[in-house]
Formats: C-alpha cells, structure tokens, sequence
C-alpha cells in the first residue's frame, strides 16, 4: 500500500510543471504568431484611415454637388456668385458658412464643419476648379470643383491619395 501511495507522488511531480524544452518550443510558436499578426495590425489602422478618408471626400463632394443644384435653381443670390464660376462653390468655407437665398432670412449650410483628413490629419485639402486641368495639384482659386487629399502617400491598393 505504501508503494501505490509513493508511486501517486511521483506522477504528480512529473505532471505538475513544464520542461524547458516545452517551454522554449511554446514561446517560439507566440513569437511566430506574434510577427505574423504585427503586420495584419498595420494594414487594418491603414484601411480604417483609408475607409474614413473615402467617407470624407464623398461627403465633401455630396456637399458641393448639393450647392451646385441649388445654385441652378436660383437659391444662390446674384451677389454671391462670380462670374464664370460655373455655380460652384468659391471656397469650402462657404459651405459650412451656408448662403442666405434670395428673399428669406433662413441660412443654408452644406457642412457642420470641414473634415480632417485621416491620412494627414489636418482639415486642409487640395482642391480644383472647373478651369484647372483635370490632375493639376495647383487651384487656380476661381472656384471649388472637386477635392483631395494632400497626402503623397500610397494606398494598399497602389494607388495615390491624391488620385482618390
């Protein structure tokens, strides 16, 4: 009886720790593992910022289509448009400014507040106007056709931020 007893004992300190070999061989796969997800990490803060610069640019490019509608339709004022401007906005500021149309006293805005860029981190964008050339990175100032990110960096996809 004595022997069982001993014999109990001395299973239970085989079973009660890990070898060194077990140990090193555990630590190796973590470590693996862990260089493999470190990149997985990266890309995915990449695609958030890229998804949450999409977002930015449709809603800045909803907001100038909208007052280009509303400009057509004569809610624009004579005063607030130049000549030649092709109904689009003069600035981004105008449309979180608003306009004031002809005849009433209520004020229309476009935007609660211009966008930060993700990639750049800063409410500045590049922008065109419907007489700068199609690509040209420089605004000629007439008026706000489209915009873009200031960014020179690249997307996961390959493509430029500013070709977006």
């Amino acid at each position: 009886m004595l022997r069982s007893f001993e014999r109990r004992g001395a299973i239970r300190k085989r079973i009660a720790g890990f070898t060194l070999l077990e140990m090193i061989i555990t630590l190796a796969i973590l470590a693996v593992l862990a260089t493999a997800a470190i990149p997985l990490a990266r890309n995915d803060a990449k695609r958030r910022r890229e998804q949450r610069l999409k977002y930015a640019l449709y809603e800045l490019r909803q907001a100038i289509d909208k007052y280009k509608t509303d400009c057509e339709s004569g809610m624009v004022g004579p005063l607030d448009r130049k000549i030649n401007d092709e109904c689009y906005p003069p600035t981004l500021e105008i449309l979180v400014e608003g306009i004031n149309p002809p005849n009433t006293t209520r004020t229309i805005k476009y935007l609660r507040e211009i966008p930060i860029d993700p990639i750049t981190g800063e409410k500045e964008w590049g922008m065109r106007s419907v007489q700068d050339e199609p690509l040209s990175e420089g605004w000629g100032g007439e008026n706000v056709w489209d915009v873009y990110s200031r960014s020179e960096g690249t997307a996961l996809n390959g493509t430029r931020y500013k070709e977006w």
